[in-house]
């Protein structure tokens, strides 16, 4: 299956032991990891900014995403998609890498439970789809 990990969710993964990172591990393993520069560029934000961990250690996370991972420009949606611009250009990740589902934490993206073919689930509900 081809997914969207979305930015919180990455760092989630990275930045403590927990769902997130095993959710990533079996996106790792099993699936394929769509994402785009944008969600790139905000994951190496957070993890500076808010995180706070060592740019030389953002770099070798950023690195390996790009070896991991199918990066795509997000494709342009219209405005009432979403709200947020930046949940629009998940979603564009999303449609442009052909992805089947976006894991998320996102509110404003799990409000809207699916576009066009695209299941937006929290890594708990991506969890619990595995086990069945």
């Amino acid at each position: 299956m081809r997914v969207v990990l979305d930015t919180n969710v990455l760092i989630a993964a990275f930045a403590a032991r927990g769902l997130c990172s095993e959710v990533f591990e079996v996106c790792l393993t099993g699936h394929t990891i769509v994402i785009s520069e944008h969600i790139l560029s905000e994951v190496e934000r957070i993890l500076i900014k808010k995180i706070h961990l060592p740019r030389n250690i953002t770099s070798s996370i950023m690195v390996y995403l790009r070896d991991v991972a199918e990066i795509f420009e997000p494709q342009v949606i219209e405005d009432s998609a979403c709200r947020d611009i930046e949940d629009r250009k998940i979603i564009g990740t999303a449609i442009s890498g052909n992805a089947q589902l976006i894991i998320t934490g996102d509110d404003d993206l799990l409000t809207l439970k699916k576009f066009m073919k695209i299941d937006m689930v929290t890594p708990r509900e991506f969890w619990n789809r595995l086990r069945k």
